[in-house]
């Protein structure tokens, strides 16, 4: 006879019931063949101790590994060549289609993926039949390999087509100039510059002063006359001020 058939068990209310506990022996799960593992703490264990692996596998690559961090963003650079994460490569490849860009922008970024997503959510209530095998359902085995393929496809022209070279150039990190916030020079640039141009001189609404290859007196000449949306007469220290603050801006260079 096995266990558990064909018998009842009577609890007798004078023995107490924690005279009869053993909580560190794994409940006998003999009537379920290939389930004979108590959930807590044999299995829950193992799933702890393999992701701890992974966790600590993927902390070790964070360390190993830089970010690929770029220099801070300017809002003003209309050059700049964006990239997005590598998941998003396939929506950015899209985009760049003459049907799903430009005047059709809103095709490339809300129709066709919304379309596609949508269909995605409806293949299970489309295809409801109730078998497992792939060939048994065409219609969402079919979709399903239409997504995949496309987004390999999406992705793998995105990389291809990215002018990595332009982009690890002008997203480089360049340390500025290293300058003495303490010096007579820098206490003229700060009130009269330092609000357009950044206080590291790496430019606000005005451009970066690092490296402009401008002499002194060109410089002098644009704080004076003013340029494009620099007004004139920014400045209104004394024209010695004026010379040591255009001698100081005209030797920014990078590092």
């Amino acid at each position: 006879m096995h266990r558990g058939k064909g018998m009842k068990f009577v609890g007798d209310s004078r023995v107490p019931a924690r005279e009869h506990r053993m909580p560190n022996i794994p409940k006998d799960y003999s009537e379920y063949p290939g389930k004979t593992e108590a959930f807590w703490p044999n299995f829950l264990l193992r799933e702890w101790m393999v992701g701890a692996v992974f966790l600590i596998g993927f902390l070790s690559l964070t360390i190993a590994h830089e970010p690929p961090l770029e220099k801070i963003a300017d809002p003003t650079d209309t050059g700049y060549i964006p990239l997005p994460d590598w998941y998003f490569l396939f929506l950015y490849q899209l985009l760049k289609y003459s049907f799903a860009s430009g005047p059709y922008t809103v095709i490339g970024a809300l129709v066709i993926p919304g379309l596609a997503f949508g269909a995605l959510l409806l293949a299970p209530f489309i295809d409801r039949g109730p078998h497992r095998r792939p060939s048994k359902r065409p219609f969402a085995t079919g979709f399903m390999l239409l997504a995949l393929a496309s987004i390999v496809f999406l992705t793998w022209e995105s990389v291809a087509t990215h002018d990595w070279e332009a982009a690890a150039k002008q997203g480089e990190i360049v340390e500025g100039p290293v300058v003495d916030k303490e010096s007579e020079e820098y206490k003229l640039y700060q009130p009269s510059c330092a609000g357009c141009h950044g206080g590291d001189f790496e430019g606000v609404s005005g451009p970066t002063l690092v490296g402009t290859g401008l002499s002194a007196d060109e410089v002098k000449d644009i704080i004076i006359n003013g340029r494009g949306d620099m007004p004139a007469g920014a400045f209104t220290g004394s024209d010695e001020e004026l010379q040591k603050l255009a001698e100081f801006i005209a030797g920014l260079e990078e590092e």
